[in-house]
């Protein structure tokens, strides 16, 4: 990990964008010097006559100068491919002299001249260096473009190749993570579940124990309870079956002194519920008994160790969560092409984080664990649901069964969002 940490904060430096700067540069310079380098002279065409010719094309040539030079002569480069009819003329009327085409300067003080295209000129010179500037320019900018645009490609797509084996990684682990809080769950909702009507049955005993004029001081002014029991109203029980507007139909009380008496008894049951415990021993019978014990024997079987790995799903699920989200780009080539700069770099740091957690999920058994405790809390309910068993457990471990139902009831229950 520490190893991927230090590669995250590597800039890659921008080589190729350099690289194709210079290229661009020769273009620019190649392209100043063809701009402002002397220009080829204005030609006319001319016919020359060939007084001498050797066979590599070295000629010597008389043509007539269009701009009222006359007839002039001079050394010249025949074209040695042309007609052999235009080089040896012995069998015509016309002379041996040979003849060919060519182009005088029209301009300048050169005007009239021959024009020789094989003697280098001011121009051919800024021509060439032109050319020196311009061909390796473009071909150092497109490489530049190609390298640079082909490491771009692989950065966004190295990401894809080992991100999504990472994402599903985690998703599995955030899965075997909920699982457990969710089998979880469901023992202790049935525990809560068969525990409620027999608590309710054990408060309604006290409350029936408790004398309605413990009400009297409950607000100011005092209440009413003389009436109460005129009308037969013994306990708070009595008064919490009547209800408000049995209170008030039965003993003529208004109907907000008599809201005031039922809300007194409520809060007075409210206080034995939480005073009262309902103790698992060998007078507890009945079904709802049975469902208790039964219900927590599950999570007496799974033990300590289940409340341990509930509590740790319970940390890690919402960091697996908000990464998950970050790193969903890294993980699908299609999302990271529209994704911007930062949005990329998150989710790589993401999807290094997810990778870290997995590790150590791994490595410290904690995904082991998960899995474990949940085929235990599975296990627990279907493979012995007899109550009968549970007694027998109960009797052997009484302590335990206690601080399972004390966890469960008092606990407030881990939830996974």
């Amino acid at each position: 990990m520490q190893d991927g940490g230090q590669g995250a904060a590597v800039r890659h430096k921008p080589i190729f964008r350099w690289i194709t700067a210079a290229g661009l540069l020769l273009v620019v310079l190649g392209f100043v010097v063809w701009e402002t380098g002397p220009e080829h002279p204005e030609l006319e065409l001319v016919e020359l006559t060939v007084l001498e010719e050797e066979p590599d094309g070295t000629c010597a040539v008389r043509w007539t100068d269009p701009y009222g030079g006359g007839q002039r002569t001079g050394p010249y480069r025949c074209d040695p491919d042309r007609d052999p009819l235009l080089k040896d003329t012995t069998r015509f009327e016309w002379g041996s002299s040979g003849w060919d085409v060519g182009h005088v300067v029209a301009e300048g003080d050169l005007k009239g001249e021959l024009y020789d295209p094989d003697v280098e000129t001011a121009a051919d010179r800024a021509v060439s260096v032109s050319d020196a500037l311009t061909v390796p320019g473009v071909l150092v900018a497109f490489a530049g473009l190609v390298c640079g645009g082909v490491r771009t490609l692989l950065r966004l797509v190295r990401p894809t190749v080992w991100a999504p084996l990472t994402v599903r990684r985690a998703e599995r682990l955030r899965e075997a993570a909920r699982g457990v809080v969710r089998e979880h769950e469901r023992a202790v909702r049935a525990v809560r579940d068969a525990w409620q009507p027999l608590h309710d049955a054990r408060v309604r005993e006290e409350l029936a124990a408790v004398p309605v004029g413990m009400l009297r001081w409950s607000t100011t002014p005092l209440l009413p309870v003389a009436e109460l029991r005129r009308h037969g109203f013994r306990t708070v029980r009595d008064v919490l079956d009547a209800g408000a507007w049995g209170l008030a139909d039965t003993t003529g009380l208004g109907r907000r002194t008599a809201e005031k008496v039922w809300s007194a008894a409520r809060r007075r049951a409210d206080e034995v519920g939480e005073d009262t415990w309902v103790r698992l021993d060998a007078g507890l019978t009945g079904p709802e008994a049975d469902r208790l014990l039964t219900a927590l024997r599950v999570l007496v079987q799974a033990g300590p160790e289940a409340r341990r790995a509930v509590e740790e799903a319970g940390r890690l699920i919402p960091e697996l969560d908000r990464h998950l989200v970050t790193a969903r780009p890294a993980a699908e080539l299609r999302l990271l092409l529209v994704t911007d700069r930062e949005g990329r770099a998150d989710a790589r740091a993401a999807v290094r984080r997810l990778r870290e957690l997995v590790a150590e999920a791994e490595r410290s058994g904690r995904w082991l664990s998960f899995l474990q405790t949940s085929i235990d809390l599975l296990r627990g309910a279907d493979a012995d649901p007899l109550a009968l068993s549970a007694r027998v457990d109960l009797a052997s471990r009484p302590d335990a069964y206690q601080e399972q139902l004390w966890h469960v009831v008092r606990a407030r229950p881990v939830l996974t969002g």
